[in-house]
This record gives C-alpha cells, sequence and structure tokens, in this order.
C-alpha cells in the first residue's frame, strides 16, 4: 500500500525533528507530533551524551535541549512519553536517559521513582543505588522492585513449577510399580515386542512407572549468583527463580551470592525482594570462594544441582575454581553454568575459563529465563542441557 506524499513528509519530519527548521522537507510539526518531537529532543537532541544522535538543525548545528538536573523536569517527562510512546519504547528510552545524561542520582528522589516505568534494567539500576539510597527513598524503591517481581513471578511461576514437577516424577520412576502408579505410555513402549496379534494386545513383562512423591525433598538446587555489576539482570531473574524454587516442597534451594566475598541469602526466599535488597551490585568476583562454600553446604552429592551464574571473569584462583567443578561432578553432582540469566542477547564472557568448564563437561552457555525451567528439568533428570540453537557450548 503506497503511503501519501504529506504522511511520508510528515515520518521524515519526525525523524529529522520538530521546531521552526524546516530540514528540507518544506513540513512543520504541529499538536501531537510537536510534543513527541520535544520529548525526543530533550533526550537525543542535547549537548550532553546523547547529542546529536537524532539529527541536526538546517544550520549544522547540534540540537540544544536536555532533561537538566532538577526531579521534577525529569518526572513530567517520564509522564510525557509513557503518553506518546509504547511501554518497551518508554523502557529503551528511560534507559538512555540514565545511561546517557547520568540521571542514576535523580532515581534517588521519590518522585522520580512514582513517575517511572518499572523495568528488570530499572530494577538492577536500583540495586546499584542500594547503598547511596535515603530514607525518604527506600520504600518507594522497595515498592517499584516488588511490582517488577511480582509480575516475574506471575509469568514464570506457574510453567517452572509444572516443568519441573514433571521432571521429579519421571527422575522417580520406579520398575515395580503399583497399578495406579503404572506409566502406561513408557510401559506399552519397552513392550512392543512382546505384541500378539492373535489377540491383540502387548504382553507387558516389564512395567515402567512413576514413583510417589516421597515426603522428604528429592533434590538439592544451589543457586550461585554473580553479582558484578554486569549480571544485573541475572540476579533479578535468579532471586525470582529462587522463590519459586522453594516454595517447592521436594526441592531444598539454597541461594548464595558472591563478588570478593560470599553471602547466603536462603533465609530470604520467601520474598525476592529481601533477596534482592540483600545484593550488593558490582565490585570484583571470586568464583573459586563462591563454589568453596557451596561445596562445602553439600551433603547429598548424586541428588544436588549447582547452578553457577556467572560471566566467568574470574579474580581468584583460577585452578582451584576449575578444580571443585571436577571434585563436585566426580561425586555425582550435577553441575550447571550459565553465563547470563537474562533476555539481554549474548553476554559478554571469559571464554578461556568457558572453554576450561567445557573441558570438565559442564559447558556454559547463556540461558533465557524462559528456557531455565528446561534446563533445570533436563538437570534432575541427569540428561543433556538444551542448549539454544546458535549459542556455542563452551
Amino acid at each position: 500500500m503506497r503511503v501519501p506524499d504529506a504522511e511520508r513528509l510528515r515520518r521524515w519530519r519526525r525523524v529529522l525533528g520538530g521546531g521552526d527548521r524546516s530540514d528540507g522537507t518544506g513540513c512543520t510539526l504541529s499538536g501531537r507530533d510537536a510534543a513527541m518531537d520535544r520529548t525526543l529532543e530533550a533526550l537525543y537532541g542535547g549537548d550532553g551524551p546523547g547529542a546529536g544522535e537524532r539529527g541536526k538543525g538546517s544550520s549544522g548545528g547540534q540540537r540544544s535541549a536536555g532533561l537538566g538536573d532538577s526531579a521534577p523536569r525529569v518526572a513530567r517527562w517520564l509522564g510525557d512519553i509513557r503518553t506518546y510512546f509504547p511501554t518497551s519504547v518508554v523502557q529503551v528510552m528511560q534507559r538512555d536517559a540514565i545511561d546517557r545524561l547520568g540521571l542514576s542520582a535523580l532515581l534517588l528522589e521519590p518522585e522520580m521513582l512514582e513517575a517511572v516505568e518499572a523495568d528488570v534494567h530499572l530494577v538492577g539500576t536500583l540495586l546499584s543505588l542500594n547503598q547511596a539510597m535515603p530514607e525518604t527513598t527506600k520504600e518507594p524503591a522497595r515498592a517499584v522492585v516488588r511490582k517488577v517481581v511480582e509480575e516475574l513471578e506471575k509469568r514464570l511461576a506457574t510453567r517452572t513449577r509444572a516443568t519441573l514437577h514433571g521432571a521429579l516424577d519421571r527422575s522417580a520412576r520406579i520398575s515395580r510399580p503399583r497399578h495406579q502408579d503404572i506409566d502406561w505410555n513408557r510401559t506399552i513402549r519397552a513392550n512392543l515386542k512382546n505384541y500378539l496379534p492373535e489377540y491383540g494386545t502387548v504382553v507387558p513383562e516389564r512395567l515402567i512407572g512413576y514413583g510417589r512423591a516421597a515426603r522428604g525433598t528429592k533434590k538439592d538446587v544451589i543457586l550461585c549468583i554473580d553479582q558484578s555489576g554486569s549480571m544485573a539482570a541475572s540476579v533479578v531473574y535468579a532471586s525470582v527463580f529462587g522463590a519459586v524454587l522453594a516454595s517447592m516442597r521436594s526441592l531444598a534451594t539454597r541461594l548464595v551470592v558472591f563478588d570478593t566475598s560470599v553471602v547466603d541469602l536462603t533465609e530470604q526466599l520467601d520474598d525476592p525482594v529481601d533477596v534482592l535488597f540483600g545484593t550488593q551490585l558490582g565490585g570484583g568476583t571470586d568464583i573459586n570462594r563462591a563454589l568453596a562454600y557451596c561445596q562445602s553446604q553439600i551433603t547429598r552429592p548424586a541428588d544436588t544441582i549447582v547452578v553457577l551464574i556467572s560471566d566467568l571473569y574470574e579474580g581468584g584462583i583460577r585452578d582451584e575454581m576449575l578444580g571443585r567443578v571436577a571434585a563436585m561432578k566426580a561425586a555425582g553432582v550435577q553441575f550447571v553454568a550459565l553465563l547470563a540469566l537474562s533476555d539481554e542477547g549474548a553476554p559478554s564472557y571469559d571464554r578461556e575459563h568457558a572453554g576450561a568448564l567445557a573441558a570438565l563437561g559442564a559447558p556454559a552457555f547463556a540461558c533465557t529465563p524462559d528456557l531455565f525451567p528446561d534446563v533445570m528439568a533436563a538437570a534432575i533428570e541427569r540428561r543433556q542441557l538444551p542448549i539454544p540453537d546458535g549459542e556455542s557450548p563452551h
């Protein structure tokens, strides 16, 4: 369908900028178009870090604008962008405002937090500012974090529980089940050689069934999370998944975060918001020390899954780190190495360490939140991990 010339010029005018300049289009913006342009110019047209990236005036000079350092002004701008743009665009513009114009400090203002569109990236920024946060801002900040956490739980919890309950049941299959516990599909497949055509039936010499759920835990899970600044989104998702896993009786879940020190946040797992505010994003990384602590918590190696979530930039003792992974695997521990747990795409990571883990039989790969339940199910059933297409296991 052909776009009319006037509409095409209007769209180009919005790309090039509004105001009194024609930019060669012969078209001026007004009304909603002009208002949208002002919100974009405030972010992308100023003399700060984002200056000039949307276009230049007819005189060839940089477009002059900016958000300044006024919290009320920024709060109004945040309201404007929600009026004119969809949520996905709003979140990108917010991140650009924080990164390009250095607005992190303004997030410590309560009125800013009330105006902002909450998402995982904003939560990561707030957590990085946690230590500098004034008392008047802590409750609004917790409200923002809780909103995001509740949305993530709503999206992820049901499928995670269903997937892992199925995996736990399958891992407990028994060969002499009671009638009500027989897995008929697998039993028939295992006995097809005993098909009697004259009777049109299969004689099941070997019954395969599901074990009844034990009252005690079936598997121990240790989530070991790198809380260096680059892992912010992974920390958020891992905390939510930790709370979901902890709610399952058949799993005993422990959550450990680390930088150059190690903190066990297992006692806070019933509230992922408490977990998140117990983290301290930034600082160095000592994976070896973190794995040493996790290793000390293992009492049932054959029934334990250790999930290391880290970009593998190790500041500790490399050989000891690899030795601990080898020792855990030799003892029967299922070891999973995730370079990231987020939707952010391919992460930056230490390829040498990733290759060394792969040589030990622990391939490292990035994992999206939607894939994480399947990864955990595979670990529970001790089968090959579902590494995403296009992802090179290292």
